[in-house]
């Protein structure tokens, strides 16, 4: 198949990916190629008479498997993002053989043993050697072949589970949707979702990824609400065996690789270290953060005038907004529309902080039509890259909102970066689209992550952009937010999409003054998330779980985080960042949130304290940590920047948990 796309880099622009070129049929030979080449590469290095250096080893490992790199971006990303039944049937088949695949090359004892025998004093290079010897003695290099054996079977049967959970996920967002006949049923929602829920005479509402439904703050009916709820809570249950039996191979592999559970090996490489040092921290916002649920339940619970169910939570903190805070989510869609959101909120952001630039171009294409492609400009002119945007759900596409690399920046193979943000907006049947606050703000923070992309400047790919550690690489995202309510730049964008009127100040002034309220609720259902995913992972080798749903239950309430009227943002059958193929592996790693929030909060501190909106400060937050990646030590990088170690306190005033 010479007229495979994948055999030969991208003729495009930035080595985009050719997605016009590319069929269904095109993936497997490439996957077939790819791995083999990747293989025959890793054994020239191996077999070579030359004593090992960092160029004919690193460097060389660095380079290989770049057919298999090409396809595997694209494959998962449309895995991610346009689903077909075809490409599910190739996930299931090619994901075990890729595991497989990369078993054979981080258990080659000759390939270990070699770069094992590499000295370079040339420091970001010894940094990546360093970096190289954890990740494959973390990978099991230095077990014993019966040990290995063991570990290729839990990862390959991890990988299928994986893979089914994903898939199940997927299907579930369509097959537990909420299809009413009357439209009625959905009064309160804004007349162009409703339109665009239509299909053959119903109403079909699909459910995102998360237990709270943002439908619930606008559904007037009680009985919709109740429906919409506990489809949501209830859905894929077949994959809480699934979850099970996961979190006990993990255990049993954390277990092989001399750690006393998946939580502790998973915590071993990344910044916080310690099984403790995470413990203490969430140890520290449960109590607060349940206290301050259980008052807005009482402010919510006057307001209804009865009995909260946890479907009416939602509708009803939008009702305490109105009546406490004069404050109405809903009043800001006008002024929300996505296309001044994106040009001039987010780039304009960029711009006015970084000095980049940005053009569209129509004549580059994404693989579905909603795509956009847009060229970005360093300050001086001279291009940069390239970011690409998907903001609409579809059946195809899984839930949530991320950022991945299309290519990555890397000085040793040439290449600049090709990122790309998905989110999960409701496309309207017709008009503009509008979007909440929420929604705003998730697109700020997705753009975060593209900017961790594109002002990478290192060497080496396997460290470029968001190539950090998981606790790490959610704290320049979250930095990125606070542009979304920052004076001038809501002035820009925040401007009525029929007469173009500015958001009245008044309006911003109630919404910045009913922020604190609900954060009782925020940080419970998240920390409920992240203590579930702890539990899941802290198992020891060897015990199992004959109940999912009793031991989600038991663990919330050990935790001291179990309340009614608060569920867990993720319940297990659909925690895709913990248990699914394509998430980026967040098991053991939900913590990382809020984790990274400590170090936001320092942040935005320095911004405030420094005047803000600055080129100066942009360039020193692009200099000292964006553009470094995962290429040395990124508290070290993150101490560059503020000018000391972070300190929880700023966290605790920001989500009004200080006791």
């Amino acid at each position: 198949m010479v007229e495979n796309p994948f055999f030969a880099p991208s003729e495009l622009p930035y080595r985009l990916p050719p997605f016009a070129q590319v069929r269904e049929e095109h993936y497997l030979p490439a996957f077939e190629r790819g791995m083999a080449e990747q293989l025959r590469e890793v054994r020239e290095i191996t077999d070579d008479p030359e004593p090992p250096t960092f160029a004919n080893t690193i460097e060389a490992l660095e380079s290989s498997g770049q057919v298999l790199r090409r396809v595997s971006t694209v494959f998962l990303t449309i895995a991610s993002s346009d689903a077909t039944d075809e490409i599910r049937r190739i996930e299931t088949e090619i994901l075990p053989r890729l595991t497989k695949h990369g078993d054979a090359i981080r258990l080659d004892r000759d390939l270990y043993a070699r770069i094992r025998r590499v000295v370079t004093d040339v420091p970001e290079e010894a940094w990546l050697l360093e970096k190289y010897r954890v990740d494959f003695v973390r990978a099991g290099a230095d077990l014993s072949e019966p040990e290995q054996d063991r570990l290729r079977e839990l990862n390959e049967e991890l990988t299928r589970l994986s893979t089914s959970f994903t898939q199940n996920l997927l299907a579930s967002s369509t097959d537990s949707a909420l299809v009413v006949e009357d439209p009625a049923s959905l009064d309160g929602l804004p007349e162009s979702t409703i339109k665009a829920l239509e299909k053959d005479g119903r109403y079909v509402l699909p459910l995102f990824n998360h237990t709270n439904q943002p439908a619930l703050a606008e559904l007037t009916d009680r009985e919709t609400r109740r429906r919409l709820y506990e489809l949501s809570v209830g859905r894929a249950p077949e994959n809480l065996p699934l979850a099970a039996r996961m979190a006990e191979l993990r255990a049993e592999r954390a277990a092989l690789l001399g750690y006393p559970s998946h939580a502790a090996y998973t915590v071993a490489d990344q910044t916080a270290k310690t099984v403790d040092a995470v413990e203490e921290m969430l140890g520290r916002l449960v109590g607060p953060a349940v206290a301050n649920a259980r008052r807005e339940a009482e402010a919510l619970g006057r307001e209804a005038g009865f009995p909260l169910e946890p479907w009416d939570w939602s509708f009803y903190a939008e009702r305490v907004r109105k009546t406490d805070y004069d404050f109405d989510g809903g009043d800001l869609r006008p002024y929300f529309e996505l296309d001044r959101v994106l040009h001039d909120g987010i780039f304009h952001a960029a711009g006015e902080l970084y000095g980049i630039t940005f053009t569209v171009r129509e004549d580059l294409v994404g693989y579905h039509p909603d795509v956009r492609v847009h060229e970005v400009f360093d300050a001086d002119g001279s291009p940069m890259g390239l970011f690409l945007f998907d903001p609409y759900a579809r059946p195809s596409k899984r839930g949530g909102a991320w950022m991945n690399s299309l290519v990555r920046q890397s000085h040793l193979l040439d290449e600049r970066p090709v990122v790309i943000n998905n989110l999960n907006i409701t496309k309207p049947a017709e008009g503009p689209t509008l979007l909440t606050f929420d929604e705003v703000n998730t697109a700020f923070h997705e753009f975060g992550h593209a900017l961790h992309g594109l002002f990478s400047d290192v060497r080496f790919p396997l460290v470029s952009g968001t190539g950090v550690p998981r606790d790490f690489v959610e704290y320049p995202s979250q930095v990125n937010e606070m542009w979304a309510t920052w004076p001038s730049i809501l002035a820009n964008f925040a401007r009525h999409h029929e007469t173009g009127e500015p958001v009245p100040a008044e309006l911003l002034e109630r919404m910045r003054a009913a922020e604190r309220f609900n954060q009782g609720f925020a940080t419970v259902e998240y920390l409920a998330a992240t203590l579930l995913d702890w539990a899941w992972h802290k198992l020891p080798a060897g015990e199992t779980v004959e109940d999912a749903e009793a031991f989600e239950a038991a663990a919330l309430e050990r935790a001291g985080i179990a309340y009614d009227l608060v569920r867990t943002r993720y319940r297990t059958s659909y925690f895709a960042h913990i248990f699914t193929a394509g998430v980026g592996g967040y098991s053991a790693g939900y913590y990382s949130y809020i984790w990274s929030e400590v170090l936001d909060a320092e942040s935005v501190g320095w911004f405030e304290e420094n005047g803000g909106l600055r080129r100066e400060n942009g360039d020193h937050f692009r200099s000292t940590l964006l553009s470094v990646g995962g290429s040395r030590d990124v508290m070290g990088a993150f101490r560059a920047f503020r000018g000391h170690d972070p300190r929880i306190e700023p966290l605790l005033e920001r989500r009004g948990l200080q006791a």
